[in-house]
């Protein structure tokens, strides 16, 4: 038996961005155990030419959404990127993977040959659905999702593999 597209999207972008959840949590514990304003974790990076935290958070929802919009053929839903708070983060995953859940097999298994149009830096990306699933949309999503991990262990929350896979 194959994975359809179905599978390999809706069902992995909702759990993987309660995990994404999950890691913020503990960041935001991590401050408050610490005695610091947990804020200040958004602005932080892995080094200085680096988005931080905040923007690896809202470009890992925007992958999540948007992608399964795209491989759906409708436009997507339009976010603000105006979070300031750990409090928001978690009301834009839950947007995110509500949306996502609004999204039905039908809507997307069978889209391997679709073509996908992505506006990137002025100019426009185009893949037949498969490779925008293997080829940008997946890497995309798991290296913002993996660098909010990241940039969290670097400021000293504890964390493991466990955390960021939902296994803890």
């Amino acid at each position: 038996m194959s994975l359809s597209m179905y599978q390999a999207t809706v069902p992995m972008f909702v759990r993987s961005l309660q995990n994404l959840r999950h890691v913020l949590e503990k960041g935001e514990a991590h401050a408050r155990d610490q005695g610091f304003a947990a804020e200040t974790l958004l602005e932080s990076r892995l080094i200085g030419d680096m988005l931080p935290l905040v923007r690896n958070v809202q470009i890992a929802t925007d992958m999540a959404k948007n992608g399964v919009a795209r491989l759906a053929g409708v436009d997507p839903l339009k976010f603000e990127d105006a979070e300031t708070t750990f409090a928001q983060l978690y009301a834009r995953i839950e947007r995110a993977s509500d949306y996502i859940n609004t999204f039905a097999p039908a809507l997307i298994d069978g889209c391997e040959e679709r073509t996908i149009r992505v506006p990137s830096g002025g100019q426009e990306l185009q893949f037949q659905g498969r490779d925008y699933l293997t080829g940008f949309l997946l890497p995309n999503f798991f290296f913002h999702c993996t660098t909010s991990y990241a940039i969290l262990r670097k400021e000293g929350v504890a964390l493991g593999k466990k955390d960021y896979l939902g296994l803890a």
